[in-house]
Protein backbone atom coordinates (compact mmCIF):
# COMPACT_ATOMS: atom_id res chain seq x y z
CA UNK A 1 0.00 0.00 0.00
CA UNK A 2 1.22 3.16 -0.46
CA UNK A 3 0.79 4.50 3.21
CA UNK A 4 3.41 2.05 3.88
CA UNK A 5 5.88 3.14 1.20
CA UNK A 6 5.10 6.82 2.67
CA UNK A 7 6.01 5.94 6.48
CA UNK A 8 9.00 4.52 5.50
CA UNK A 9 10.42 6.17 2.70
CA UNK A 10 13.42 9.24 3.80
CA UNK A 11 15.86 10.68 1.66
CA UNK A 12 19.02 9.12 0.64
CA UNK A 13 22.41 11.19 0.09
CA UNK A 14 24.43 7.41 0.22
CA UNK A 15 24.59 5.18 -2.52
CA UNK A 16 26.08 1.57 -2.81
CA UNK A 17 28.33 1.92 -6.32
CA UNK A 18 25.72 -0.61 -8.53
CA UNK A 19 24.09 0.29 -11.47
CA UNK A 20 20.37 0.67 -11.81
CA UNK A 21 19.05 -2.10 -14.01
CA UNK A 22 17.69 -0.84 -17.29
CA UNK A 23 14.25 -2.06 -16.92
CA UNK A 24 14.27 -0.48 -13.97
CA UNK A 25 15.02 2.90 -15.38
CA UNK A 26 12.21 2.26 -17.65
CA UNK A 27 9.83 2.19 -15.00
CA UNK A 28 11.07 5.09 -13.20
CA UNK A 29 10.74 6.87 -17.37
CA UNK A 30 7.32 5.85 -17.34
CA UNK A 31 6.00 7.18 -14.39
CA UNK A 32 7.37 10.48 -15.17
CA UNK A 33 5.58 10.38 -18.00
CA UNK A 34 2.57 9.52 -16.43
CA UNK A 35 2.74 12.38 -13.84
CA UNK A 36 -0.23 14.47 -13.65
CA UNK A 37 -0.47 17.35 -14.95
CA UNK A 38 -2.43 20.77 -14.99
CA UNK A 39 -4.64 20.45 -17.96
CA UNK A 40 -2.48 17.90 -19.49
CA UNK A 41 -0.11 20.25 -20.84
CA UNK A 42 3.00 18.26 -19.93
CA UNK A 43 5.14 21.01 -19.76
CA UNK A 44 8.08 19.16 -18.08
CA UNK A 45 11.09 17.94 -19.60
CA UNK A 46 13.60 15.04 -18.50
CA UNK A 47 17.08 14.55 -18.91
CA UNK A 48 18.33 10.79 -17.41
CA UNK A 49 21.83 11.34 -16.25
CA UNK A 50 23.66 7.93 -15.56
CA UNK A 51 27.90 8.79 -16.74
CA UNK A 52 29.69 9.69 -14.06
CA UNK A 53 32.04 11.94 -15.48
CA UNK A 54 28.64 14.09 -15.49
CA UNK A 55 27.17 13.23 -12.37
CA UNK A 56 30.34 14.73 -10.77
CA UNK A 57 30.09 17.55 -12.38
CA UNK A 58 26.08 17.83 -11.19
CA UNK A 59 27.40 17.46 -7.44
CA UNK A 60 28.99 20.81 -8.53
CA UNK A 61 25.61 22.32 -9.19
CA UNK A 62 25.40 24.45 -5.63
CA UNK A 63 28.29 25.22 -2.89
CA UNK A 64 25.64 23.04 -0.56
CA UNK A 65 22.99 20.48 -0.88
CA UNK A 66 24.47 18.63 -4.59
CA UNK A 67 27.41 16.76 -3.51
CA UNK A 68 25.56 13.55 -2.85
CA UNK A 69 25.15 13.27 -6.72
CA UNK A 70 28.89 12.12 -7.48
CA UNK A 71 27.66 8.81 -5.89
CA UNK A 72 23.98 8.66 -7.17
CA UNK A 73 23.61 5.96 -10.06
CA UNK A 74 21.00 7.92 -11.54
CA UNK A 75 20.33 11.98 -11.63
CA UNK A 76 17.15 12.96 -13.32
CA UNK A 77 17.18 16.61 -14.22
CA UNK A 78 13.92 17.70 -14.24
CA UNK A 79 12.76 20.97 -16.81
CA UNK A 80 10.02 22.66 -17.68
CA UNK A 81 8.68 24.72 -20.17
CA UNK A 82 7.41 28.01 -18.57
CA UNK A 83 5.29 29.52 -21.93
CA UNK A 84 3.58 26.10 -21.84
CA UNK A 85 1.75 26.32 -18.54
CA UNK A 86 1.47 29.21 -15.56
CA UNK A 87 1.54 26.06 -12.72
CA UNK A 88 4.65 24.51 -14.26
CA UNK A 89 6.21 24.36 -11.06
CA UNK A 90 3.68 22.76 -9.68
CA UNK A 91 3.66 19.89 -12.10
CA UNK A 92 7.64 19.58 -12.55
CA UNK A 93 7.00 18.90 -8.53
CA UNK A 94 4.35 16.50 -9.05
CA UNK A 95 6.49 14.54 -11.65
CA UNK A 96 9.46 14.50 -8.97
CA UNK A 97 7.46 13.19 -5.93
CA UNK A 98 6.38 10.71 -8.63
CA UNK A 99 10.14 10.34 -9.15
CA UNK A 100 11.02 9.47 -5.60
CA UNK A 101 7.94 7.02 -4.77
CA UNK A 102 8.65 5.07 -7.76
CA UNK A 103 12.59 4.95 -6.91
CA UNK A 104 10.98 3.83 -3.94
CA UNK A 105 8.80 1.38 -4.61
CA UNK A 106 12.14 -0.16 -6.91
CA UNK A 107 13.82 -0.52 -3.79
CA UNK A 108 15.83 2.00 -4.54
CA UNK A 109 16.79 5.87 -2.70
CA UNK A 110 16.17 9.34 -3.86
CA UNK A 111 16.79 12.80 -2.63
CA UNK A 112 15.82 16.04 -4.45
CA UNK A 113 18.08 18.89 -5.30
CA UNK A 114 16.41 22.04 -5.54
CA UNK A 115 17.99 23.91 -8.87
CA UNK A 116 15.70 26.75 -9.01
CA UNK A 117 16.74 29.91 -7.30
CA UNK A 118 19.89 28.91 -6.10
CA UNK A 119 23.23 29.41 -6.33
CA UNK A 120 26.32 27.94 -8.17
CA UNK A 121 28.96 30.27 -6.89
CA UNK A 122 28.44 34.22 -6.69
CA UNK A 123 28.50 34.63 -10.24
CA UNK A 124 26.20 31.68 -11.88
CA UNK A 125 22.79 30.24 -10.63
CA UNK A 126 22.67 26.62 -10.03
CA UNK A 127 20.00 26.81 -13.12
CA UNK A 128 22.56 27.93 -15.60
CA UNK A 129 25.12 25.67 -14.98
CA UNK A 130 23.13 23.17 -15.20
CA UNK A 131 21.83 24.22 -18.49
CA UNK A 132 25.34 24.91 -19.55
CA UNK A 133 26.31 21.28 -18.56
CA UNK A 134 23.82 19.48 -19.99
CA UNK A 135 23.05 21.73 -23.28
CA UNK A 136 19.84 22.94 -22.04
CA UNK A 137 17.55 24.85 -24.58
CA UNK A 138 17.44 28.11 -22.64
CA UNK A 139 13.93 28.66 -23.05
CA UNK A 140 13.81 25.61 -19.99
CA UNK A 141 13.54 26.50 -16.65
CA UNK A 142 15.64 24.06 -14.46
CA UNK A 143 13.89 23.00 -11.31
CA UNK A 144 15.68 20.40 -10.12
CA UNK A 145 17.80 16.81 -9.88
CA UNK A 146 16.27 13.97 -8.45
CA UNK A 147 19.56 11.97 -7.51
CA UNK A 148 18.79 7.70 -7.34
CA UNK A 149 20.46 5.00 -6.86
CA UNK A 150 20.62 1.95 -4.54
CA UNK A 151 20.91 3.19 -0.66
CA UNK A 152 24.18 2.96 1.22
CA UNK A 153 22.62 4.06 4.30
CA UNK A 154 19.24 2.83 5.96
CA UNK A 155 16.90 5.21 7.90
CA UNK A 156 13.77 4.72 9.76
CA UNK A 157 10.59 6.44 8.89
CA UNK A 158 9.96 8.63 10.72
CA UNK A 159 7.96 8.45 13.52
CA UNK A 160 3.88 9.02 13.75
CA UNK A 161 3.92 11.04 16.85
CA UNK A 162 6.61 13.54 15.07
CA UNK A 163 3.94 14.58 12.54
CA UNK A 164 2.92 17.83 12.70
CA UNK A 165 -1.14 16.91 13.38
CA UNK A 166 -1.52 20.43 14.92
CA UNK A 167 -1.36 21.74 11.07
CA UNK A 168 -4.94 19.59 10.31
CA UNK A 169 -7.69 21.71 10.55
CA UNK A 170 -11.32 19.83 9.72
CA UNK A 171 -13.73 21.73 7.85
CA UNK A 172 -12.58 25.44 8.60
CA UNK A 173 -8.91 26.91 9.40
CA UNK A 174 -8.54 26.59 13.16
CA UNK A 175 -10.46 23.72 13.97
CA UNK A 176 -9.15 20.85 15.60
CA UNK A 177 -10.07 17.74 16.95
Amino acid sequence: MLIELLRSRRSIRQFQKKAIEPEKIDILVEAALRSPTSRGLNPWEFIFVSQPDTLEQLARAKAHGSSFLKNAALAVVVCAHPDTSDVWIEDTSIASIILHLTAADLGLGSCWVQIRKREHDAATSAEAFVRKLLGIDPSLAVEAIIGIGYPAESKPGHDRTKLLDERISKEQFGVKG
